[in-house]
């Protein structure tokens, strides 16, 4: 399963770097809508207001949103969905590498958005290190459930505007717990409470999708 894991997201991170979605479209995408947000805020409020987190994670999730779709697009070409049957791949293996590719690559864009957020909406450089590490298990939460939810979806008409529908809602726990503790952060107050949540969100999605993502691609 690891080995399988591991073939997978290469083979995505792989895609990924010779197509450059991420990188020509993903991030300015995301770098603009930070930009939209600093000058939303106005410079009186800028590094003043403590919306800054809440606006990271928004621009986050609107990241997330699009890079989920691309991962699931991957696996909607022509005979890749044929050759992963043919080759009796091990759908726990294939969640897992999907996963892990798709947290790669929010990895990337949440760390280039959270030194955004340091330039434009003048977020404390002290308190957004010690933010990172929630940030980024915050990410590896959010591309489990993106991976599982994005399985569910990829299958039927308007995949596209049905995933933000169903994901949403699995989100939002992952999206106040990761505000909150970035505002923490930032205020020099206690993180594990924060924590505790985005943790057990993260193991409870990845044994779901160990446990069901061969039965979502076969639906």
């Amino acid at each position: 399963m690891i080995r399988i894991a591991w073939l997978v997201a290469l083979k995505d991170l792989r895609i990924e770097a010779r197509s450059r979605v991420l990188l020509w479209q993903v991030l300015p995408f995301g770098a603009m809508a930070l930009l939209l947000s600093g000058l939303a805020l106005g410079p009186t409020h800028a590094g003043h207001s403590s919306a800054g987190p809440g606006l990271f994670y928004l621009v986050t999730l609107f990241v997330a949103l699009l890079m989920i779709n691309r991962s699931q697009a991957i696996e909607r070409t022509p005979g890749t969905r044929a050759s992963i049957a043919t080759l009796g791949l091990d759908p726990a293996g294939v969640f897992l590498g999907k996963t892990l590719a798709l947290a790669i690559e929010l990895w990337v864009s949440g760390v280039v958005l959270l030194c955004g957020a340091v330039l434009v909406l003048h977020t404390a450089l002290h308190g957004a290190l010690l933010a990172l590490p929630s940030i980024l298990v915050t990410l590896g939460a959010m591309a489990a459930a993106g991976t599982l939810y994005g399985a569910l979806t990829s299958g039927g008409e308007g995949a596209a505007t049905l995933l933000p529908v169903l994901t949403l809602p699995a989100f939002a726990p992952l999206l106040i717990s990761g505000e909150r503790s970035f505002s923490a952060a930032l205020n020099h107050g206690a993180l594990w409470q924060w924590w505790v949540i985005v943790v057990v969100a993260l193991v409870a999605y990845l044994g779901v999708g160990i446990l069901l993502y061969g039965v979502l691609e076969e639906s």
